[in-house]
C-alpha cells in the first residue's frame, strides 16, 4: 500500500456536494495533483489503486493555528509526533505559531523551523512570525510565511504586545496578514488580584480571563484594522459578546476561526477534566457555546482550527495556576465536527468549508482546500459509519491525551493523501512521506 507511485486512482469514493449530497465517482491523481475526477473506471491507466469502498473523500484538513512546540519544547511534541497526528486525523497541512524556543521573529528562526519540517514532516506545513515591540522590520521581509501573529494577551516575555502604541505601529506597517490572540492583558492582570483567594480552583481561570478581556482585545483589533485597512484574523473567538460585536463590526477584510473546545465543551468540563480543561481564551457558558454555533452557522465566523497545544500530564497536573493552559486536538478535529453533522447540527458541505476551503482562502494558500481539476491532491477517506471512542492508547500526539477521551465519533479517516501519497492507512504510517512548504499568495 506504500509503494512510491506516480499516479494513483481512487476507486468508489463518494465525494460532497455543494448542497451535502453524496456523489459516487473516482479520482484519479498524477504527479502529485487531481488529474480527473469521473464515473468512468479507467484504474488500469494508474500505477496504484485504492479501493475506498464507498468511503466519503474530503479534501485534507488545513488546521491554521496549531502549536507544535519544535524547537525548545518537544518533551511534550515535536515535528515528527505532530505530523503523525495529523495524518490520522485527516489534516494534510498546518499553520504553526511562533512561541517556540527560541521564538520565530525573524527570517533565521523562520528558516529553522521549515528546515526542521522538511525533514520531520509528513504533512504539509507553513509557518507565523511573531510580533514583539521591536521586530517591526522583520515582520514585513521574512518569507515565506502565512502571517503575523500578535498575542495582546496570555502572553509574556518579547511575544507579549498589549502596548497601544506598538500594536499601532504593527497594524500601520505593510500589508502582511496580522492574526491576533485577542485577550486584553492588563485587565487579566488585574482580575487575577481580584480572584487571588480563588486560585486554588482551575475554573477561576475563566473569571480571571473573562469574556470582557477578550471583547476589549477584540474590539481594540478590529479598530486597527479598519483605521488602517489591515487584513485581520482573530483566532480562537470564546464569546457571545465577541460575536455580536462582530456581527455588527466586521469588514470584508476581516476573517474570525472558533475552535472544537469553544463550540462542545464550557466551564462544566473543570469539574470532570481539572486542568485539563484550562485553555487561553478560557472554556465559556453554554450560552457562549450557542451563539459561538450560529455565529459559525450564518458566517460571522468564517471557519475553525484547533489551537492545538499539547502538554505533559505532568505539567497538567501542577495545581492552578501553575498548571499551564492549551490541549491538544488535531486528531479529532475531523471526526468530532463530521459526529456534528451526523448530529444534524451542520452539514457536510458545512464541515469542507470550515476545515478545508475557507482557511485555504483566508491565508492564500494556493491550490489547497477544495477537491478540483488541478489542486493538490491533499486528501482524507472517511468512514462515515463507523463509530468509535477516542481512546488514549491511540493517540499520536506525544502528549498522550485529549479532552475527548471517551467520546463515540463518527468520521474517522482511513485514508489519508498527502502530494499524491498515501501516508496514512487504516492505523499505518508511511513514514517515507514528507509534506512540502505551503504557498502564500501575495
Amino acid at each position: 500500500m506504500f509503494n512510491t507511485h506516480d499516479s494513483l486512482w481512487i476507486h468508489q469514493a463518494h465525494l460532497v456536494g455543494d448542497q451535502g449530497q453524496l456523489q459516487p465517482c473516482h479520482v484519479g491523481i498524477r504527479d502529485g495533483k487531481i488529474a480527473e475526477i469521473t464515473i468512468e473506471d479507467r484504474r488500469s491507466a494508474y500505477d496504484q489503486v485504492l479501493d475506498a469502498q464507498g468511503w466519503l473523500l474530503l479534501p485534507g484538513v488545513i488546521d491554521a493555528q496549531v502549536h507544535f512546540r519544535e524547537p525548545g519544547l518537544e518533551h511534550k511534541e515535536d515535528l515528527h509526533t505532530a505530523s503523525r497526528a495529523c495524518a490520522r486525523g485527516g489534516v494534510t497541512s498546518f499553520l504553526e505559531m511562533p512561541n517556540t524556543r527560541p521564538l520565530t521573529i525573524d527570517q533565521a528562526t523562520l528558516d529553522d523551523k521549515l528546515q526542521r519540517a522538511a525533514q520531520k514532516s509528513l504533512v504539509n506545513y507553513g509557518f507565523f512570525i511573531g510580533a514583539t515591540r521591536y521586530n517591526l522590520e522583520e515582520l514585513n521581509r521574512v518569507q515565506p510565511t502565512c502571517g503575523i501573529k500578535i498575542f495582546m494577551g496570555s502572553m509574556h516575555g518579547d511575544l507579549l504586545v498589549d502596548d497601544p502604541e506598538v500594536l499601532e505601529r504593527i497594524f500601520a506597517t505593510g500589508k502582511r496578514l496580522i492574526a491576533v490572540h485577542a485577550e486584553n492583558h492588563q485587565r487579566i492582570l488585574e482580575r487575577r488580584q481580584q480572584f487571588a483567594q480563588e486560585l486554588h480552583r482551575p475554573d477561576v481561570h475563566s473569571d480571571i480571563q473573562d469574556e470582557i478581556a477578550a471583547l476589549q482585545a477584540t474590539e481594540l483589533a478590529v479598530q486597527l484594522s479598519i483605521k488602517y485597512q489591515r487584513r485581520l484574523h482573530i483566532l480562537h473567538l470564546s464569546t457571545a459578546l465577541e460575536v455580536e460585536f462582530l456581527r455588527q463590526h466586521k469588514c470584508p477584510w476581516i476573517t474570525v476561526e472558533v475552535t472544537p473546545q469553544h463550540l462542545l465543551l464550557n466551564r462544566s468540563a473543570y469539574f470532570t477534566l481539572g486542568s485539563l480543561a484550562q485553555m487561553n481564551p478560557p472554556l465559556r457558558t453554554p450560552h457562549d457555546n450557542e451563539v459561538l454555533w450560529q455565529g459559525l452557522q450564518d458566517g460571522v465566523i468564517d471557519f475553525m482550527a484547533t489551537d492545538h497545544a499539547p502538554h505533559t500530564l505532568a505539567e497538567k497536573a501542577r495545581p492552578y495556576p501553575d498548571s499551564p493552559s492549551g490541549m491538544p486536538g488535531v486528531e479529532t478535529f475531523l471526526p468530532l465536527m463530521l459526529t456534528q453533522a451526523k448530529k444534524g447540527r451542520c452539514t457536510l458541505a458545512q464541515v469542507v468549508q470550515w476545515l478545508s476551503t475557507k482557511p485555504a482562502q483566508a491565508y492564500g494558500i494556493v491550490n489547497k482546500g477544495k477537491i478540483a481539476l488541478g489542486y493538490d491532491a491533499d486528501l482524507v477517506l472517511v468512514d462515515w459509519e463507523h463509530e468509535q471512542p477516542v481512546r488514549r492508547e491511540e493517540l499520536q500526539t506525544k502528549c498522550g491525551w485529549s479532552p475527548f477521551e471517551g467520546w463515540v465519533l463518527t468520521g474517522w479517516p482511513q485514508v489519508t493523501i498527502v502530494g499524491g501519497q498515501i501516508v496514512y492507512y487504516q492505523g499505518q504510517f508511511n513514514e517515507a512521506v514528507r509534506g512540502k512548504p505551503l504557498q502564500f499568495q501575495a
